[in-house]
């Protein structure tokens, strides 16, 4: 980027313009701030909005910015190396629906409540009130 893109950036978004080090020679590794993530990079948040995922691949750069007192970071993966996401297969949803209804169903009276059971509890709510521990 050159130097009136940064200032327009600084401009814009009210970043700071340190932790532009797109060679990585600063930060060890290519670095851009918030909101200047060049194209065809994306976060994994962003792969999997739009039904991908990193297939592998390491990161290749990184998004930095502060927040409040921290300084936080975000790893850049390459869109044409992304892969479309998995989907489960019908034994595993199959599998997943199974052991969602075991945590709602409480352990002493066997009914099948439309919350999961407190683990704190072990029992339902009703289960629970009734037989106070």
């Amino acid at each position: 980027m050159r130097s009136s893109e940064l200032d327009a950036l600084t401009v814009r978004t009210g970043i700071r313009v340190e932790f532009y080090d797109p060679h990585g020679t600063r930060y060890g590794f290519p670095t851009f701030p918030y909101h200047a993530a060049p194209d065809g990079l994306a976060t994994m948040r962003q792969l999997r909005a739009a039904g991908l995922r990193p297939n592998g691949q390491n990161p290749i750069a990184q998004i930095y910015w502060r927040h409040r007192a921290q300084r936080r970071v975000a790893y850049l993966y390459r869109l044409d190396l992304a892969a479309p996401k998995r989907t489960a297969s019908p034994a595993q949803r199959e599998a997943i629906a199974k052991a969602l209804r075991a945590r709602r169903t409480c352990r002493l009276c066997g009914v099948v409540r439309p919350y999961y059971i407190p683990r704190r509890y072990g029992c339902c709510l009703t289960c629970h009130e009734g037989n106070p521990s």
